[in-house]
């Protein structure tokens, strides 16, 4: 038996690290500026500890590109390295510099030890990804034997040169030789775009460049009296080293939270609706402001306005799993060491601090919802329209959510009224005689085109529900499973009469001979294989002819359009009943017609206006009856 160690050789895996370490080749300027910050955060734990006893002076990181030469330059003014110190964390692929500092200083400076970024090792080699040579020029902080700079330098095989160098100011300096096939990064804007996607949150100072603003000059004014203004050129800082989202929410006011949502939408010209603000040390470390934007009836679905940051450093804005899905539509910031990261910091890991922070998310965002509505109901009532989508999502996909939400969630009615469900049940079993049975909530998802519908169920004492919202289809159904004994039907499912059952029932003017008389002439007009005909005994200021459609079938096929996985309710007919009021004069008018012609036109015309009445009269038919009306007239 032959036994030994597998060898993995730098030949090997140089490749593999250079071509799928990352998936996104831009990844690499994060990678490269977050070890600048990792070697400045550690020079300032040093100095906080006495181990370092020199000025730190201005710790700006520099950016610098030379689109002549594609050579693209990062440099730092932290720790610095000592050749030992290049030879470990530099030709030894995957030992982490950052987790050995923090081994080394665990139980000190804690703050300054949470704050570095690189656990891995590799973020490093990322640069060869982009580059078709590599050089480090670094000097330690330290002093002595050992301390003078040194010079690495790669093309990105395993063969290296390292030598003395003459630099003498600490720091690192990382210069990439651009490749030929990554010219793309040959380009300033280019560059500053990366650095304010990447590097704009980050804890230290980042300069790229210089740029120009407009300044009045000082003590100089024109013939008018006005005060000259001249360019000024300023050095170009990037990012903001200490975001709203890393300060106490005591110290903060309303409009400080307004002008951050700016900062990280400068394109949105709308203001949010209110914010949260996240602040957790245990058991996990979570900081980060979610922000509800007004978003009404017309939801934008997109799921990738809240950015994923790791101590200040951006990784993504693909949340789902860390954010609940119904809360995917907010927007703001997340920031979290806790969570865990692929080896390039790209995507989540499975974990379970995953569903602790995605609960605690879930929780707070139902404190804040419950506050603001026991805190200011009417100011909550106002904010409805825009905040409904997210919580009657929260209903339709979280059970836990939904033990919270039923608190505030609201249901708002045509006359612009809102109710609690536990007010609006109330107010239901008020008016319904078979409340012991079911209690029916009646509904309209247009409430122009449904307005006869609406008006039939006023007359009778019952209100109606406002549900036109893009989830409602879902939401309706949710709250069915979810409330006893409980049933929504839309005010077009049936007549009155039968949406809610009443002991007593009208007596029809009509005998069953005489219905069965018309009902023939009824099909033959409408269609009998678009319609069922039936009559329905109603009261005499009904209409004489109605559309209706079973409620159970309407909604399967709208469950369908909406992508519900129900496809083959939507390639099913419509399903759609004609019903005749037996009680209305118009109706029985038609027994005493004897001309055929005559009777016929009358039906025509009854029919068409049942159908414009839901706007289902369309094209030549509508025309048609247009043109039928005013001869009617003459």
């Amino acid at each position: 038996m032959q036994k030994g160690k597998i060898n993995v050789q730098t030949e090997n895996i140089f490749p593999i690290i250079k071509k799928f370490l990352y998936s996104e080749h831009e990844i690499f300027l994060r990678e490269l500026i977050s070890n600048a910050v990792d070697a400045t955060r550690k020079l300032q734990t040093l100095a906080s500890l006495g181990e370092f006893k020199g000025e730190t002076g201005d710790l700006t990181i520099e950016v610098s590109l030379d689109t002549k030469t594609k050579t693209l330059v990062i440099s730092d003014k932290g720790i610095g390295m000592t050749t030992e110190e290049i030879d470990k964390y530099i030709n030894q692929i995957a030992f982490s510099s950052a987790e050995d500092f923090i081994k080394k200083y665990k139980g000190k400076a804690a703050d300054e030890q949470n704050g570095l970024i690189g656990h891995f090792g590799l973020g490093f080699y990322s640069s060869f990804m982009v580059s078709k040579q590599v050089e480090i020029i670094s000097k330690s902080y330290k002093k002595g034997p050992g301390s003078k700079a040194v010079r690495w330098v790669c093309d990105g095989s395993p063969e290296y040169a390292m030598d003395d160098h003459d630099r003498k100011e600490r720091g690192t300096e990382v210069i990439l030789h651009l490749a030929d096939d990554s010219l793309e990064f040959n380009d300033e804007h280019k560059i500053l775009d990366l650095l304010k996607k990447y590097c704009k949150f980050l804890p230290v100072p980042i300069r790229f460049g210089n740029e120009k603003r407009w300044e009045d000059a000082e003590g100089e004014t024109d013939k008018d009296g006005k005060p000259v203004r001249r360019e000024v050129e300023f050095p170009r800082i990037i990012n903001n080293i200490n975001p709203l989202w890393k300060q106490k929410p005591a110290d903060l006011k309303d409009e400080d939270y307004k002008k951050f949502y700016r900062e990280l939408y400068p394109y949105t010209f709308e203001e949010p609706l209110f914010q949260i603000h996240l602040n957790v040390d245990y058991p996990f470390n979570l900081t980060g402001i979610l922000y509800f934007p007004k978003v009404k009836k017309y939801v934008d679905m997109q799921k990738n306005k809240i950015q994923l940051y790791c101590n200040q450093v951006y990784v993504t804005d693909s949340v789902e799993g860390i954010v609940p899905d119904f809360l995917t539509l907010l927007h703001g910031v997340i920031d979290s060491p806790d969570i865990p990261l692929n080896v390039s910091r790209s995507y989540l890991q499975s974990d379970s601090n995953v569903k602790k922070i995605s609960n605690h998310i879930t929780k707070k965002v139902a404190d804040k919802l419950e506050d603001l509505f026991k805190n200011s109901r009417e100011d909550f009532e106002k904010k409805w329209d825009d905040i409904r989508v997210f919580i009657e999502y929260g209903i339709v996909t979280e059970q836990d959510f939904y033990e919270r939400a039923k608190k505030f969630c609201l249901l708002k009615n045509t006359e612009g009224n809102y109710f609690t469900l536990d007010e609006y049940q109330k107010k239901v079993e008020a008016v319904q005689t078979d409340k012991d049975k079911q209690l029916i909530y009646l509904y309209t998802t247009q409430q122009e085109e449904q307005h006869a519908y609406i008006g039939a169920a006023r007359e009778r004492g019952y209100d109606v529900l406002l549900m036109d919202g893009p989830l409602d289809n879902h939401f309706v159904n949710a709250l069915e499973s979810r409330l006893e004994k409980t049933h929504f039907k839309r005010v077009d499912a049936e007549v009155t009469e039968k949406l809610i059952p009443k002991e007593e029932a009208l007596p029809s003017k009509l005998s069953t001979e005489e219905q069965d008389s018309l009902k023939p002439l009824f099909e033959d007009v409408a269609g009998k294989d678009k319609y069922h005909v039936q009559f329905e005994a109603l009261s005499e200021t009904d209409l004489p002819v109605m559309i209706t459609q079973p409620e159970f079938m309407r909604r399967m096929k709208d469950m369908a359009a909406l992508g519900g996985g129900m496809n083959y309710w939507g390639e099913m007919p419509e399903s759609l009943n004609l019903v005749i009021n037996s009680n209305h004069p118009a109706i029985g008018q038609l027994l005493q017609v004897e001309s055929a012609e005559e009777k016929t036109g009358r039906i025509r015309q009854l029919t068409d206006l049942a159908l414009l009445s839901q706007n289902m009269l369309r094209g030549e038919e509508l025309t048609k009856f247009i043109s039928r009306s005013i001869e009617l007239l003459k």
